[in-house]
């Protein structure tokens, strides 16, 4: 929680009706915290705190038992699960007490369709499309596995991609066959996706894009065997990737605007959603705190009327309806437009959905169509008062910041699959990462052996190699060699299979390559502050939660870490030429006036640097105080450090503590230049952003 020191800045004079020792900060003031988030909406002491008030934290810790709270500080009569794949993650610090106003998409969002059912029920609409513009697809079957969310349609090749966040190709299919990573590095080389090129690629953004997906790829498999070279007329058909691409998009929009998708969906709500008895409570919670509450869906008013009706009409009290949990509803908005574009406003007046124009917006009221702008001008608020949870990276979330600057929540139901795959996959990594270290290990010691052997035939001094040692040195040189290339044939096939009991395919969503964020994750970490599977995950955390994102850790910190956790205290005496962490103080610049030159190479000794007057910028290696290096070292430390020469003995424990190729990749907070352009600059997902459902 925030509340504390920083949240009680402000203190003010109680009102005479006040019968509490706090009250809520409703200013719209700059308060903020020390963490510059806003304290709008935190309690705030009507007299100064006391000493003798504060709690220690042996008093906390037993409050909270007397309270029968669970380890996430929930009471337990509440009867939520505590599992790490039901939490909310937070990639930005937010402060949910600041925020005033909610906004929610429906479809995937607040209501959450099976995917095998309502997808499937696309696919079947899409084929039965295809069929009637003569294309053979009787015999297809939907086969959910071979898209996932993130990936992105290579619609000149007819592939499917998946990307790091830096933009390089880490996995493909072509078809239902997935690519080698030879034929993959054939077909991407180094060429950076750039989704801005909406002529070639299209993000996957929901879970609607399963059966698009799915459709696409089996039919580029019919097109290369030749099967759909005539229609069922016997007409030609000249296909390529991308006109095969526009047809599999008009079939599924088809089956989405003709109304029987939905038709089927409304006919039998318990066959395709799976209902959720907490959602309603957590609504209710906001609600009740003071929040607004607002719908704004792109799907029109009788499915919106209809489902909402079946998904949340059960679990409330008997005197409500869905439609009271909501201060204003918007149906067909639009979606992205409705955040950059001022649209004509109508109210809908009639059950049947009669429709009148307006030019605002009224609390209480059912409205289609309309602007993010008129949501902040009904509730009188504006940019982070607001927060919209959605389920499309592009349409819901990143136009909303983009242009409104509101917070942003994302609902991935896959994560709850994928935490749990991560936590049954770690003997997996974990004997992946023992691998690499060992061949980690093998090359440094090859690679320093290489260097010598380069001095050795140039007549440059070698500790290692002379007359007597060469034929001895190229035998364990060829040694090394060969248990690299041993530790290859194990580790190869280990990474090409990683995740694969999560989706044979794709792996993990969050993961571009082993070590390195999936292109979507990048999304989610630049647009979005929280993640979470379902909107019923903020029942545990309340309304007035601060949430504070993980400190980011640099591949520096990590390296620091690593260090420190690998090489004992013993090998640090041994390694201290390689630490300048344990470098013995150097005298002060008036008193090494005059002093003698560095010591040669080969002399063990003094404290001088090595280096002196060469590396970075002509400076000699820097130094600590002793109290310095005793926090660092412990107490004791302190003795002359031996200069660095050629002698490789230490080159058997030397790979700790050098920074590794496989685990030491920088995180470039600058991110993708070529995928992350400020969306009013292009149009990042083209194809998506006149989807027909929210």
């Amino acid at each position: 929680s925030g509340e504390g020191a920083a949240d009680s800045v402000v203190v003010g004079e109680p009102e005479a009706s006040e019968e509490y020792f706090w009250r809520a900060d409703g200013s719209h003031g700059p308060h903020m915290d020390y963490f510059g988030e806003s304290t709008r909406g935190d309690l705030v002491l009507n007299e100064p705190e006391k000493e003798e008030d504060m709690l220690t934290p042996e008093e906390v810790m037993g409050f909270a038992q007397d309270l029968n709270l669970d380890r996430w500080g929930t009471p337990k009569t509440w009867g939520l699960p505590a599992e790490p794949q039901r939490a909310v993650f937070c990639s930005r610090t937010l402060n949910l007490r600041s925020i005033s106003t909610v906004g929610y998409d429906m479809d995937y969002t607040l209501i959450h369709y099976k995917v095998v059912a309502w997808e499937g029920r696309a696919y079947h609409y899409a084929k039965k499309n295809l069929k009637k513009a003569g294309f053979p697809v009787g015999d297809l079957e939907f086969n959910p596995e071979l898209v996932c969310r993130g990936t992105i349609i290579d619609k000149r090749l007819g592939n499917l991609v998946k990307v790091d966040r830096f933009g390089y190709v880490k996995r493909a299919m072509h078809g239902t066959r997935r690519l080698t990573n030879r034929e993959t590095h054939d077909l991407y080389g180094r060429l950076l996706v750039d989704l801005r090129e909406g002529q070639r690629w299209l993000f996957l953004n929901t879970l609607f894009s399963v059966s698009e997906g799915c459709l696409y790829s089996q039919l580029v498999e019919m097109l290369d065997d030749g099967k759909l070279s005539v229609n069922k007329k016997g007409l030609p058909m000249k296909l390529t990737y991308e006109t095969l691409f526009n047809a599999v998009s008009k079939a599924l929009f088809k089956a989405h605007v003709q109304g029987k998708l939905k038709a089927d969906v409304m006919m039998d709500p318990e066959k395709y959603v799976e209902f959720d008895a907490e959602l309603p409570k957590t609504l209710l919670d906001q609600r009740e705190s003071g929040k607004k509450l607002a719908l704004i869906t792109n799907s029109d008013w009788e499915y919106t009327k209809v489902m909402m009706h079946h998904v949340f009409d059960k679990f409330l009290p008997s005197n409500m309806t869905w439609r009271d949990l909501f201060n204003v509803i918007i149906v067909s908005a639009r979606k992205p437009a409705f955040f950059s574009q001022t649209m004509p406003l109508y109210e809908i007046v009639t059950e049947d959905g009669m429709m009148r124009e307006k030019f605002r917006m009224k609390e209480g009221g059912i409205y289609s169509g309309g602007s993010a702008s008129m949501v902040e001008s009904l509730f009188n608020v504006k940019s982070d008062e607001v927060m919209y949870v959605g389920d499309h990276i592009f349409a819901d979330l990143n136009v909303a910041k983009g242009y409104m600057r509101w917070r942003t929540a994302l609902i991935v139901r896959e994560f709850e699959e994928e935490v749990v795959a991560i936590d049954r996959g770690k003997a997996h990594t974990e004997e992946v990462i023992a691998l690499l270290k060992k061949k980690e290990k093998c090359s440094n010691i090859l690679n320093h052996l290489r260097t010598e052997m380069h001095r050795y035939k140039q007549g440059r001094p070698s500790a290692i190699f002379n007359k007597d040692t060469e034929k001895e040195m190229y035998q364990q040189m060829s040694k090394l060699l060969a248990t690299m290339v041993g530790y290859d044939r194990q580790i190869a096939p280990m990474l090409y299979n990683d995740g694969s009991h999560f989706n044979k395919y794709w792996g993990y969503i969050s993961r571009g390559g082993f070590n390195d964020q999936s292109h979507f994750m990048r999304q989610i970490e630049k647009y979005c502050d929280v993640y979470t599977s379902r909107v019923s995950n903020f029942l545990r955390y309340t309304p007035y939660m601060y949430f504070r994102n993980s400190r980011l850790q640099l591949a520096h910190h990590r390296s620091l870490d690593r260090y420190r956790q690998e090489v004992s205290r013993e090998e640090l005496d041994d390694l201290s030429e390689y630490s300048v962490l344990r470098i013995k103080d150097a005298p002060a610049p008036e008193e090494s006036q005059g002093s003698p030159p560095a010591p040669a190479p080969d002399r063990q000794g003094s404290g001088g640097s090595p280096f002196a007057g060469g590396g970075i910028a002509g400076s000699a290696i820097p130094t600590y105080p002793d109290s310095a290096r005793a926090a660092f070292s412990g107490p004791g430390s302190g003795r002359p450090v031996d200069v660095a020469d050629d002698d490789l003995r230490y080159q058997e424990e030397l790979w700790k503590v050098q920074p590794s190729n496989e685990f030491g990749h920088a995180i470039d907070s600058s991110g993708i230049t070529e995928l992350d352009e400020d969306v009013k600059d292009a149009d990042l997902y083209g194809d998506n952003a006149d989807e027909t459902t929210g």
